[in-house]
């Protein structure tokens, strides 16, 4: 059975591409501050499959919650943030406010802030926020200089 899994993964890496193991590098996260960053971090979430090249729009994507936040289609996994219901009072103007955020593509600072709090398991935010954060976890959570520290 091992090796047959063995050849199920030389085939995926084979036919798609890629190389390793099949989940390797595929779970990464980062703590966000919710004020500045949530609903920048739900576009570029949700913008994933678009700049992938799968589909052309979020709303496409199968597995994307823009379906339920922007089109109203129910989606018994999702709750609504309360950062999502701000944005209007009705479901209608929530839903408006939501497409209307995806009207522009995102910063590509802000997509490579994104990315390095990700893959380095940094935080996400404020200057006063990482520090916070860092305090709270007792440890560093912005990248490190490089290099042997100073005598």
């Amino acid at each position: 059975m091992k090796r047959l899994g063995q050849r199920y993964v030389q085939y995926i890496n084979r036919t798609y591409q890629r190389s390793g193991t099949l989940w390797e590098g595929r779970f990464r996260s980062c703590i966000a501050q919710q004020e500045n960053y949530l609903l920048i971090c739900q576009r570029y979430i949700e913008l994933n499959p678009v700049r992938a090249g799968i589909v052309n729009h979020p709303g496409k994507y199968r597995w994307s919650s823009y379906r339920a936040n922007a089109q109203g289609e129910k989606d018994a996994l999702l709750s609504q943030h309360s950062f999502y219901v701000s944005l209007g009072q009705t479901r209608e103007e929530r839903q408006e406010a939501y497409r209307e955020l995806f009207r522009y593509e995102l910063d590509p600072e802000e997509i490579d802030e994104i990315r390095h709090a990700t893959n380095g398991n940094y935080a996400l935010g404020s200057e006063r926020f990482k520090e916070e954060i860092s305090q709270v976890l007792g440890r560093r959570v912005t990248p490190g200089k490089s290099g042997r520290p100073n005598k």
